[in-house]
């Protein structure tokens, strides 16, 4: 029964996925949480769980937790195991002449494969939508008031290209509000630091395929489901950003290992989703074992979706991202939620430290205008997975310092 699911769930997969959540900021108290008991308990709950039990209603928790903290730095009461009224993560998508956040034009920090505009895209409407959550506003990002909360501090984006998707996002939103600071960089194979120096707030980027670590060995390139030896640069940042799944269905030349191992046994592949569950879950351990909350703050960023068949969103099958404008609208996607949700969900459930995902899924699915398709400048002929700048990575990071001011 369970390797037919495992093989149903593997049939789903759509090539081109990503993935993001954080862990909650400290904070003053809020006077909303004041009357929060039923939240406390959660909580509580959560944390005093045996593993079986935490596995089982982790997720559960997990995303009652989440958004009952959103709810509350809006003032609403979270205190009951009602669903809370402000969901950040559920809304839809609403045309806003003041956007975008930032002229691509002006940024210095785009790289070619997500500057549209630059490689030929002729429309912009792509660029015009806010997203409203259902119950609540979504605060307009502040890059000022960022770089001052974040004085001194050192801010890790760590995966693969869609955390420099994101990267490349945050670091135009924190120059479009400081222009004429002044900034420096420096980048190495696997890192790149971007410093913002009137603030001393340096932002990184740390390529990473699979966050687990990929060894080269007698027998060739070893992906090592069960070792993060990358984490020990990871601590030296205050806040963390992670991300994987795009590169696990990768097949043929470009994929980047030649047998997985598995605990004691090496293979030459296996379900991809399986691994990648694994994968994901020595991840948790070692944020678990790893991380102190009081000096370090971990996001891991949701699952972002690609639109290669139009059958997704309710089309035809041999339409793709290309040609989009407009957003879909919609309360539920067509397609469904991506597989990889329930892992992340599931896994995340397991750490006994505090979490907060990002769950930009469900609004990013919507977004079929909002990427490059074959206006980039690295030649892909129709990249449906990446997004353009400016552009959806933009609300992303607004979710974020969302989260970060609550």
């Amino acid at each position: 029964m369970k390797a037919t699911a495992d093989r149903r769930l593997h049939e789903q997969l759509v090539d081109g996925s990503l993935l993001l959540i954080p862990i909650p900021f400290p904070q003053k108290s809020h006077p909303s949480f004041a009357p929060s008991l039923g939240l406390s308990f959660l909580i509580s709950l959560s944390l005093s769980m045996g593993s079986k039990a935490h596995s089982r209603f982790g997720p559960l928790l997990l995303r009652y937790v989440s958004l009952a903290l959103a709810a509350s730095s809006w003032g609403v009461t979270a205190g009951r195991l009602s669903p809370p009224a402000c969901d950040l993560f559920r809304g839809t998508w609403a045309y806003d002449e003041s956007y975008p956040l930032y002229d691509s034009a002006s940024c210095p920090f785009i790289r070619r494969e997500f500057d549209c505009l630059r490689y030929g895209r002729p429309d912009e409407m792509y660029l015009k939508y806010r997203w409203i959550p259902n119950g609540c506003d979504l605060p307009r990002f502040d890059g000022r008031d960022l770089l001052e909360r974040w004085r001194g501090k050192k801010i890790m984006f760590v995966g693969d290209s869609l955390s420099l998707n994101q990267f490349n996002s945050f670091l135009c939103l924190l120059h479009a509000a400081v222009p004429g600071g002044r900034t420096s960089s420096n980048r190495t194979e696997v890192l790149t630091a971007v410093r913002f120096e009137d603030y001393n707030v340096t932002v990184m980027y740390y390529v990473t395929h699979y966050l687990v670590d990929v060894v080269r060995e007698k027998i060739g390139r070893v992906l090592k489901l069960d070792s993060i030896q990358g984490g020990q640069v990871w601590l030296g940042a205050d806040v963390l950003i992670f991300n994987t799944w795009h590169w696990w269905p990768t097949r043929g030349p470009a994929q980047a290992w030649d047998f997985i191992q598995d605990g004691k046994k090496i293979l030459k592949d296996m379900d991809r989703t399986v691994a990648f569950s694994k994968a994901l879950t020595t991840w948790a351990r070692w944020a678990d074992s790893s991380i102190n909350p009081a000096t370090t703050k971990v996001f891991y960023q949701g699952v972002s979706p690609s639109h290669y068949h139009g059958q997704d969103w309710g089309g035809s099958y041999r339409e793709s991202c290309s040609g989009q404008t407009q957003p879909l609208n919609a309360s539920t996607y067509p397609g469904g939620p991506a597989p990889q949700e329930a892992i992340v969900e599931n896994v995340l459930g397991t750490i006994s430290k505090p979490v907060y995902l990002l769950d930009i899924t469900f609004l990013s699915q919507l977004r079929k205008d909002a990427h490059p398709s074959k206006y980039n400048g690295v030649h892909f002929q129709n990249d449906c997975s990446h997004w353009c700048l400016a552009g959806l990575p933009d609300t992303w990071n607004q979710l974020m310092y969302a989260a970060v001011i609550r």
